[in-house]
């Protein structure tokens, strides 16, 4: 019998409102998949060798699943990561308004 390690992430809890958790949750639907059908293939015996590639094949396709996983994830945390820095830029350019601070060109208009 062939021994077969078959490595998931589990990354459901990870979701955005811009639907990067769905794509998230259905490629972990796929993962899942395809661990069971490894699990299948490995409980059924059979041709060894043709067996043996097959599951390779699929840790490779589960392999480009959690790639593709990383990348939501990564564009998640850009994305978030860019609206907190525009939402820390209106908050400084509410306070920069005030009487005697510099404008953007480094003049200071000084009322009396």
């Amino acid at each position: 019998m062939t021994t077969i390690n078959v490595t998931t992430s589990n990354s459901a809890g990870v979701a955005s409102s811009s639907g990067g958790g769905g794509q998230i949750a259905q490629l972990n639907q796929q993962i899942q998949k395809l661990t069971q059908k490894i699990k299948d293939l490995s409980q059924g015996g059979g041709d060894s060798d043709a067996a043996q590639k097959q599951v390779e094949s699929i840790q490779q396709q589960i392999l480009m699943l959690q790639e593709q996983i990383q990348q939501i994830q990564q564009q998640q945390a850009q994305k978030a990561e860019q609206k907190a820095e525009q939402a820390q830029i209106a908050a400084n350019s509410t306070e920069d308004k005030s009487v005697n601070k510099p404008s953007p060109s480094g003049q200071i208009d000084i009322y009396v």
